[in-house]
């Protein structure tokens, strides 16, 4: 999302008690870099992780702690407040905050403010895993989003402060910025539909055992969220990577690569871009045991024999290929040696308009990482390499991507 969206926009965060409170320090000032101008209200719970003092320095404006205090309320209250914001963010949104948000009570500075606020509001929801799983938590969530004017980020998956690991914590600073952003500016995908495929594929030998390889799926994702950001609609057919932020997007999970096919083949033709960036399985068992494979069984799994699973993308093409205004094709080639010849023949041999190739031997880049190095390669011959954190990558792919003719524009 284009951060110039938010330049002169007049923006209210509310700060809840957790210990993510401190992120919200660096939220405000981005905001304020990306033009917007900000002020701050604070609960109680909150001042017990940072002091309002801190929001000031950094916004340049008094901070809302205590709507029973005169001088508080006589400078700019919490009226003042709701009148003259365009957008109300909430970080971190706790457990407690969500449902006296759901509840229209009105018993703090943040709550109260937002109850008399009339626009759009961004929840960034952070807690406990457990907290964030609970049936309360979660219908909480969904009636408050049932709301047009609500939308929410994250929450993200991963280690928590609390050691705990699983979904809870404070989407990262930039994706909680875009999507403000993305409340004041339609985006420049905006009426497109994005269909990416992403993480692994698990090809089973038996029950327990299975063919697969390192993906995680974060390329993908981060994809996935920057075409979101920028409005397109997006479907992301993911394998198993385990819990990640699906906020904004239709996920669709697989296991096979014969599930992936499936899925992706069901859907590409009503697509505008697709963006295979999964590591599907070349190979699976050509049978599957019933029951766990004992050791001393026979055949041996030294005698494993194994077939080729469908190739997703270029079963993708082959479908499309006599539309005349089929979607843009993007394939990924993760390679450890001759990595741009290689994906240049896999760009001509599917049929691609782009391949975004990567080394994933070379340190910073490859599977599981937080940040990328690749080369795009276009079938006009354009070449750009891009490296950073797999964010700042995805939006350097859409950039390029959006470039490009439509198929069936020439050029």
């Amino acid at each position: 999302m284009d951060a110039s969206a938010l330049k002169g926009r007049r923006i209210i965060v509310g700060v809840g008690g957790g210990i993510a409170a401190y992120k919200a320090c660096e939220l405000v000032r981005e905001l304020g870099r990306a033009g917007a101008e900000v002020r701050v209200a604070m609960t109680e719970a909150a001042r017990q992780f940072v002091t309002p003092l801190t929001f000031q320095a950094l916004s340049g404006h008094p901070v809302l702690t205590d709507y029973f205090d005169p001088s508080q309320e006589g400078n700019f209250g919490h009226l003042d407040l709701a009148r003259w914001a365009e957008a109300f963010v909430v970080a971190p949104a706790t457990a407690d905050l969500l449902a006296r948000l759901r509840a229209g009570m009105a018993n703090d500075a943040v709550t109260t403010s937002l109850l008399a606020f009339r626009g759009p509001v961004v929840l960034a929801p952070a807690m406990n895993v457990a907290m964030w799983d609970n049936a309360m938590t979660q219908e909480n969530v969904a009636a408050l989003l049932s709301h047009k004017r609500f939308t929410m980020v994250g929450p993200g998956a991963g280690l928590l402060a609390c050691g705990d690991v699983g979904e809870g914590r404070l989407a990262d600073v930039p994706n909680i910025v875009a999507a403000v952003a993305a409340r004041f500016s339609p985006g420049p995908l905006a009426g497109r539909r994005v269909l990416l495929t992403a993480g692994p594929t698990r090809e089973f030998l038996d029950p327990v055992r299975f063919i697969s390889n390192p993906s995680t799926g974060k390329m993908g994702l981060a994809l996935a969220h920057a075409a979101r950001s920028q409005g397109a609609t997006v479907t992301l057919v993911l394998g198993p990577v385990g819990a990640v932020d699906r906020t904004g997007l239709e996920v669709v999970d697989v296991v096979s690569a014969e599930d992936m096919a499936r899925e992706v083949l069901s859907r590409v033709e009503a697509a505008d871009v697709f963006i295979a960036t999964a590591a599907v399985s070349d190979w699976r068992p050509e049978t599957r045991a019933p029951q766990k494979v004992k050791k001393g069984a026979t055949p041996a799994p030294e005698n494993l024999r194994l077939v080729r699973t469908p190739d997703v993308l270029a079963e993708a093409s082959r479908r499309v290929a006599g539309q005349g205004h089929r979607p843009l094709l993007v394939g990924f080639a993760a390679e450890t040696e001759r990595v741009e010849e290689h994906a240049r023949e896999k760009l001509e041999r599917k049929g691609l308009d782009a391949i975004v190739a990567n080394d994933v031997t070379a340190p910073g880049a490859g599977f599981g990482t937080e940040t990328n190095r690749v080369t795009v390669l276009t079938r006009s011959g354009a070449r750009q390499e891009l490296q950073g954190s797999k964010d700042a990558v995805a939006r350097g792919i859409l950039d390029l991507l959006r470039t490009l003719p439509r198929p069936g524009q020439g050029g």
